[in-house]
C-alpha cells in the first residue's frame, strides 16, 4: 500500500475539480476540442494587466544583483511594504511590514496559517458552500473541519455558526466573494459576525481566528466596494493571492497579513514565517516578489466578468434555472433541476458541457459554473444547458 489509507480515502471521496477537468480531457480527444464546453476550472483567460508585462519587462532589461537570491523567509521587506501601504488604503486599518508574509498563493498562505495555529483536533469551522480543498488543509495539520451552511443567498447564517462553536474552536475560515456562489458577504453580516466571535472567546476563555480567504476581493461587480472582514475583528488574518487581480494563477505568488490589532500579533507573525519555512515553501517566489512589488493597485478589468455574468445569468434564468446573482468572482452556482447534482452534472455531459457537482462544494443540489473563459465556450454552452432544461421540465 503506497499511500496513507486517509490519503486514499480523500482521493476517492473530493477533487471534483480536478476530476472533471480530467473528463474534459477525455471528452476533448473523442469530440474535438472546439465542440467541448468545458466550464469546470476557474482558470482564468484573461491576460495579465499591461503594467504586469511592462515591471517584467523592465526587471529583464535591468536586473539587479543578486534578485533571484534568498531573501528573509516573510519576504523582500519592499515588497511587504508595499503591501502593507496597499491594505491600509484599503481597510483602513493600519498595516505595517512587520504584519506580512509574502507566500507561495493563498493555498500556501492558509496552509502555512493553520500549520501555524492548529493543536491536534481543533476545529475549523468553515461555511458551506465551500472551496472543496479547505477540507484538505484542514487535515494536513491534524484539524478537525465543522462545516455549517449558509443561507439561502449564501451569506454567513449567525445563528448556525455560533451554535457550532465548541471549547474546540480555533477558527473561522471565510471566502468572500465566495467560490463556488460568487456572492459576497455584506458589510452588516461581517459586523455580526465579528461580534459573535467575540462573545464565543468570552464564553469560552479561548482565542478563535477569523481567516478570510480573499483571492476575489478586487473582482466585484455592479459598483459595489468590497466589504471588508478585518476592521470588525481584532483576531483576524487574511489569506491572499495574486492569482485572479493580476491573472497569475501560475505563479504562485500571494500573502498572509496578520490584523495589527491581534493579541500577540509578533509572536503569530513570527510562527507564520517559521511554518512557511519548514513545510518547504521556503520563501514566495523571488522574482514576482520584484513584479508585484510595483503592481498593488492593479487588477485586471472586472468589467468583463461582469458581463460574461450578466450573459450567462439572462441565458439561464430565461431558461427556468433558478441561482442567486453573483456579486464577484467568476463563478455560478445555480440550483440542479434534480435533487441528484451528480447526475444532473453527467446529463450535461452529454451535450459536451461541463460543470461541477455542487457536492464538490459541500452543497448537494446544486452544480458550479466558472465564467472565466472566452465567450465562444459559453455561447457553444447554452443549446446543451437549454437542452437540459428542456428535458428535465423547467
Amino acid at each position: 500500500m503506497p499511500i496513507a489509507s486517509h490519503i486514499r480515502k480523500n482521493m476517492g471521496e473530493g477533487g471534483w475539480i480536478r476530476r472533471m477537468f480530467e473528463v474534459g480531457l477525455v471528452m476533448k480527444a473523442q469530440h474535438g476540442a472546439d465542440n467541448v464546453f468545458d466550464l469546470s476550472l476557474g482558470n482564468p483567460v484573461m491576460e495579465p494587466p499591461q503594467e504586469f508585462q511592462q515591471e517584467l519587462l523592465r526587471l529583464a532589461r535591468q536586473p539587479a544583483a543578486g534578485m533571484h537570491r534568498y531573501m528573509p523567509n516573510a519576504g523582500y521587506p519592499e515588497t511587504r511594504q508595499a503591501v502593507a501601504e496597499g491594505l491600509t488604503q484599503e481597510t483602513g486599518v493600519a498595516f505595517t511590514r512587520d504584519e506580512i508574509v509574502m507566500t507561495c498563493g493563498a493555498a500556501a498562505a492558509l496552509n502555512v496559517i493553520l500549520r501555524t495555529i492548529l493543536n491536534p483536533g481543533d476545529e475549523v469551522i468553515i461555511l458551506s458552500p465551500y472551496f472543496g480543498e479547505y477540507v484538505y488543509y484542514i487535515d494536513n495539520h491534524q484539524g478537525m473541519p465543522v462545516i455549517v451552511p449558509t443561507d439561502a443567498g449564501f451569506q454567513p447564517d449567525l445563528a448556525a455558526i455560533e451554535a457550532a462553536i465548541t471549547p474546540r474552536t480555533r477558527a473561522l475560515l471565510i471566502n468572500s466573494p465566495n467560490n463556488p456562489s460568487g456572492v459576497v458577504y455584506t458589510s452588516q453580516r461581517l459586523a455580526a459576525l465579528g461580534d459573535l466571535l467575540r462573545r464565543a472567546q468570552t464564553r469560552h476563555g479561548g482565542q478563535i481566528f477569523l481567516i478570510s480567504d480573499e483571492p476575489y476581493r478586487r473582482i466585484i461587480f455592479d459598483g459595489l466596494t468590497y466589504p471588508q472582514a478585518l476592521p470588525h475583528y481584532e483576531n483576524s488574518i487574511i489569506a491572499y493571492s495574486h492569482a485572479k487581480d493580476l491573472a497569475l494563477p501560475g505563479e504562485r505568488i500571494g500573502y498572509v497579513a496578520v490584523s495589527p490589532h491581534c493579541a500577540d500579533r509578533k509572536e503569530l507573525v513570527d510562527g507564520v514565517v517559521f511554518c512557511h519555512r519548514t513545510l518547504g515553501f521556503v520563501n514566495a517566489p523571488a522574482l514576482m516578489q520584484h513584479v508585484v512589488r510595483a503592481l498593488q493597485g492593479v487588477s485586471v478589468d472586472a468589467s468583463q466578468y461582469q458581463r460574461k455574468r450578466d450573459f450567462l445569468c439572462g441565458q439561464l434564468t430565461e431558461m427556468g434555472y433558478s441561482l442567486v446573482k453573483p456579486q464577484g468572482a467568476f463563478y455560478l452556482f445555480p440550483k440542479s433541476p434534480i435533487p441528484d447534482d451528480v447526475a444532473f452534472v453527467e446529463a450535461l455531459q452529454e451535450y459536451n458541457v461541463l460543470t461541477v457537482p455542487g457536492r464538490g462544494f459541500g452543497t448537494p443540489g446544486h452544480f458550479r459554473i466558472a465564467y472565466c473563459l472566452e465567450d465562444r465556450v459559453l455561447e457553444g454552452a447554452m443549446p446543451g444547458f437549454a437542452r437540459a432544461a428542456e428535458r428535465f421540465g423547467l
